[in-house]
């Protein structure tokens, strides 16, 4: 059995070989935010072929996403007592001068340099910091720390960079309830979407009998969210050892994480990460040689958006259609299998390390009000800089949208902004000067979420996008609640309609019915916030309602767009008008919406 101490003396020297040996490190961002889709494959191989053609001599890891997405495919190269150099858009074509110029003649060329990193020791000779760039300086990475620096598929690395330090101080240094107490204290709220405290939701646990299970939900269905998949990608022992402490807290027995079918890198990589800490004695019996023990799983779900819901995902779990479960008994009482269970996101365990690590108020002392620690924003959409940004809560939307993401591109302005997913909000550009605050932004009318926020300029129409944002829910409705299955159909038919220029007298307080009865009849939020997009669209834009509506024009013309509609709305959405006198929808929206 390994002891802490035996395993970060392993670890530190492996890191050191690869930081300060005599053999280059080259790192190449693989993930599927990015990377992949950028041609980072064909990178890697030209890298590849190019050192073995030549002989030379150097290590190649794919990591996962340094936040910069907009620099994909992004390569790191670690030259020994030269510096490590990090180069952005490097395709394959660019690959064969690249390596000559960093590791046979000795240079750090400019081209397609991002930045260097000072390891405290190489200045840079008059090159840019990496660490200067506003992606890069604005961040505070606490759960992503590791993304984009250690391999995911050596726990070694992730040991060296102070991985399980957490897990040991609770093994060796506190109880249970000790834990639950600086998880309570910390003000870690989940990062799934219904922001409860974490320390809290843990508490319920204690009660139950074993055995005792920890969901970690990494289903991730929302358009323009992809830090879930991000993490377990890059670096997925931080999930791992937040699920180890929190199975620890609550006596846990077992744990399971849950991942969409399909999504390859990070199951491949968290089955891996998952082997290597049952070799090393982080998972199984007697952990660090304590008397505690952990068992660790994946299950994989289909593409099921409603199992994100915590009863939806222990349904799928069991092999079961990924639909809600009537409430009570929550599952802290009542979960998978009949056994007690607690479910978490995958960000929500991820910080759960470094709030061991460093302690509660180091964690609390970051963030503002009731909103502590840090946000994970997957930032895209008509955006320059569209990337995976970990940034303190308290920032405005406006400083993440302009100081980070460098703002709308091709000198268009700022139209909207759409939040927290397909069930969020729709918000204006007036809105740039609220905070990432889970409370604050709910106040607004919006939702933080899972940390999606999609950027859309003048050329959007916000009749258009609320259309696409229902035809998702539509779709994705799993069909158990009579309200939510037939209320997203109707809300779809109607926002179809007026699309058309064929709204009738009463459609704006016929949708706030139907969405009052979804919110009130529907077993979870996906049918209880149905309405949220069009409501929120409807108060911030009125102006593009009623020109689909009254005046039979889309003021950008994109609602005149063939779109992939989901159900057969011909006989609903083409039905003649009853009525040919005037809609106000102005009056309409001012009555049941202000």
């Amino acid at each position: 059995m390994s002891s802490y101490e035996q395993l970060k003396t392993l670890a530190d020297a492996r890191w050191a070989e690869l930081t300060e040996g005599n053999v280059p490190w080259i790192r190449i961002g693989m993930s599927m935010c990015c990377g992949q889709a950028s041609g980072a494959y064909e990178t890697i191989s030209a890298i590849k072929e190019h050192l073995s053609a030549t002989g030379i001599d150097a290590t190649v890891s794919e990591v996962g996403c340094l936040g910069i997405c907009y620099a994909s495919p992004v390569v790191d190269i670690l030259v020994p007592n030269q510096n490590r150099a990090i180069y952005g858009n490097v395709t394959a074509d660019l690959v064969v001068d690249l390596i000559n110029k960093c590791l046979v003649q000795g240079k750090t060329p400019k081209k397609n340099l991002l930045g260097v990193v000072d390891t405290g020791e190489i200045k840079s000779k008059g090159l840019p910091y990496f660490n200067e760039l506003p992606q890069i300086k604005l961040q505070n990475r606490i759960a992503l720390r590791n993304a984009g620096h250690i391999d995911p598929k050596d726990i070694y690395q992730y040991i060296a960079r102070g991985g399980y330090l957490g897990l040991n101080r609770s093994l060796a240094e506190l109880k249970p309830e000790d834990v639950i107490e600086e998880v309570k204290s910390s003000g870690l709220r989940g990062r799934g979407g219904a922001a409860f405290p974490t320390g809290v939701k843990w508490s319920f646990m204690t009660r139950g009998k074993k055995p005792k299970y920890i969901l970690c939900n990494c289903e991730e269905g929302d358009p323009g969210a992809f830090n879930d998949k991000s993490i377990l990608e890059s670096d997925p022992y931080t999930a791992i050892e937040g699920m180890t402490i929190a199975a620890y807290a609550t006596g846990s027995t077992n744990g399971i994480i849950f991942i969409r079918h399909g999504h390859d890198g990070p199951i491949d990589a968290t089955e891996r990460a998952i082997e290597q800490a049952y070799s090393v004695g982080l998972l199984g019996k007697n952990i660090l040689g304590s008397d505690f023990s952990f068992d660790l799983e994946v299950s994989l779900t289909g593409e099921s958006y409603v199992a994100g819901e915590e009863t939806a995902l222990m349904e799928a779990v069991e092999g079961k259609r990924s639909m809600p479960r009537a409430r009570p008994p929550f599952p802290a009482a009542y979960g998978v299998w009949g056994h007690p269970t607690t479910i978490n996101n995958v960000k929500s365990l991820s910080y759960a390390p470094s709030i061991l690590e460093h302690g509660a108020e180091w964690f609390s002392s970051i963030g503002v009000n009731k909103s502590t620690g840090t946000a994970i924003i997957c930032l895209s959409g008509n955006i320059k800089h569209p990337g995976l940004y970990e940034v303190p809560m308290g920032l405005t939307i406006g400083e993440v949208i302009n100081n980070i993401g460098g703002g709308v591109p091709g000198g268009r302005k700022l139209k909207m902004l759409q939040t927290g997913g397909p069930l969020g909000g729709v918000l204006s550009s007036d809105s740039l000067e609220i905070r990432l605050d889970f409370d604050e932004m709910r106040d607004a009318g919006a939702i933080l979420g899972s940390g999606g926020i999609i950027v859309a300029d003048d050329r959007t129409c916000a009749v258009d996008l609320t259309r696409v944002l229902v035809a998702f829910c539509q779709f994705e409705s799993c069909g158990k609640c009579f309200p939510c299955r037939l209320g997203t159909t109707n809300l779809l038919e109607i926002v179809e309609r007026m699309a058309s220029n064929k709204a009738r007298i009463g459609d704006v307080e016929l949708m706030k019915q139907i969405g009052q009865t979804m919110q009130i009849g529907s077993l979870c939020g996906h049918g209880q916030l149905g309405f949220n997009p069009i409501e929120s669209a409807m108060k911030h834009f009125k102006e593009d309602w009623n020109a689909c509506v009254e005046d039979g024009v889309c003021l950008t013309g994109s609602c005149d767009k063939p779109h992939f509609n989901p159900i057969n709305t011909r006989s609903f959405a083409d039905a003649p008008i009853k009525s040919t006198a005037p809609i106000n929808l102005t009056n309409q929206i001012g009555e049941n919406h202000e």
